[in-house]
């Protein structure tokens, strides 16, 4: 076979497989994994979320996951719910209080602990606080007072819902299974400010996202959730911050090329890999889309492209579970596969 040969047999594969991408891309919008479909989805749960919101108590739901970012269809995976105080905040340092009402309960992050994780410090009590956070506060041995993620977890525990039948906890989640056989996982969370995590995040180089996007999910502010680092001497006191309501802005501002590959990669990680341990989930996937889209050209990410890209995260996952290193696209410092 001449040289020439060879060159059109790699042009007529390569066509081929752009040919393929292209099909598959067609058929996910015919089975409903478009963008009109989806976004009609993100609506759905934003407007039942505000109707939520409206309704007396102490937390605010937040739709976040595949639900929130409008990838999986009503019974086709859990919903999962961010259940966030709505009077309990916990600040960076150089944060003023006199800003905050005094109706809210502060908290003051300690991070001398693994990155993306804090101790919450008591900086100034509520005149009231729920029963959740008055036995989940405890003495640091320091004198100081802090809100325990274990204690807590322990605590909700007890609790009982309104809505649907519970099951036991998972991890950092409360498993409840609803009428119509629907499934869902709340996790309690504090709004958190942290103006400095997040004006770092925001002043990197990048490709992706654009400056008004990159804005906008500065403004959705940082939530902490009750889990501490894995191996760390003081996890049961320890908080994880995390960026929900960021990430969903984040997805839904992806090129929709890199929107169907990440439906197509969760697909494969839960009828395909299976992970045992856990070791990728569907956060591992969004942070390496993420990466992919800030550190590329716009103009590689169009629907011939999309077998490609699905060869090369896979070959990026085989990666990070070799080398267990993967940065946390919002904390970089902060290794994702760590004590995996």
């Amino acid at each position: 076979m001449t040289f020439k040969d060879n060159s059109i047999e790699c042009v007529n594969f390569q066509n081929h497989v752009e040919g393929v991408s292209v099909e598959v891309c067609n058929i996910m919008t015919r089975l409903g994994y478009g963008e009109e479909m989806r976004r009609r989805r993100i609506k759905k749960y934003s407007d039942h979320d505000m109707n939520m919101s409206e309704r007396p108590g102490s937390m605010i739901p937040i739709t976040v996951g595949s639900k929130g970012e409008g990838l999986t269809f009503n019974l086709e995976s859990d919903r999962d719910f961010l259940c966030v105080l709505k009077h309990v905040l916990c600040v960076e340092a150089g944060v003023v209080l006199h800003t905050i009402p005094d109706d809210i309960e502060v908290y003051r992050m300690d991070t001398r602990v693994y990155p993306g994780h804090c101790i919450m410090l008591l900086e100034r009590p509520a005149s009231t606080r729920t029963d959740v956070i008055y036995y989940a506060l405890c003495d640091d041995g320091k004198g100081n007072a802090v809100l325990s993620s274990a204690v807590l977890l322990h605590e909700l525990s007890k609790l009982e819902f309104s809505e649907g039948l519970s099951a036991e906890r998972a991890g950092l989640s409360i498993p409840r299974t609803i009428i119509g056989g629907g499934k869902i996982d709340m996790v309690l969370a504090v709004r958190c400010q942290c103006p400095d995590i997040l004006q770092r995040w925001a002043q990197r180089s990048r490709l992706w996202p654009p400056p008004d996007i990159v804005q906008k999910v500065v403004s959705f502010g940082s939530f902490f959730v009750p889990t501490g680092f894995k191996g760390s001497d003081t996890r049961n006191l320890e908080w994880r911050i995390c960026f929900n309501t960021g990430e969903k802005e984040l997805v839904n501002n992806l090129y929709v090329t890199l929107t169907k590959l990440y439906t197509i990669l969760k697909m494969i990680l839960k009828e395909v890999l299976k992970p045992n341990n856990k070791e990728i989930t569907s956060f591992v996937l969004k942070n390496v889309i993420f990466w992919q889209a800030e550190n590329n050209v716009p103009s590689i990410f169009h629907e011939r492209n999309l077998i490609h890209w699905l060869h090369d995260t896979l070959g990026t996952l085989r990666t990070v579970i070799a080398c267990t290193q993967l940065p946390y696209y919002t904390i970089p410092e902060r290794n994702l596969m760590a004590a995996c």
